[in-house]
C-alpha cells in the first residue's frame, strides 16, 4: 500500500521542499535580505540566529509533512478513480 501511495517519493519531496523554504526564510531573516527587523526582542542563550535556526527546523519538518501528506492523498484519491 505504501509503494502503490508513492510514501518514500512523496516523503523525500516533501523533505526537499522544507528544507528548501526553511533555508531561504533563514538566510531572508539573518541576513535581512528583506531590511531591517524593526523589533528589538531579546534572544537569551543561543541569540537571534540560533532561534532563528530552530524556528527554520520546524518550519522544515512541518513543511515536509504537510507537502508529503497533501501528495500522499492526492495519489491516493487518483487510485481511488481508477478503480
Amino acid at each position: 500500500m505504501l509503494q502503490a501511495l508513492r510514501v518514500p517519493r512523496n516523503g523525500a519531496v516533501g523533505v526537499a521542499v522544507g528544507v528548501a523554504i526553511a533555508v531561504l526564510a533563514y538566510l531572508a531573516r539573518v541576513f535581512e535580505l528583506l531590511g531591517p527587523f524593526a523589533g528589538t526582542r531579546e534572544y537569551p542563550g543561543l541569540g537571534p540566529e540560533g532561534w532563528f535556526l530552530i524556528l527554520a527546523f520546524v518550519l522544515a519538518t512541518s513543511t515536509a509533512l504537510l507537502v508529503a501528506s497533501v501528495l500522499t492523498v492526492v495519489e491516493a484519491v487518483r487510485l481511488a478513480r481508477r478503480l
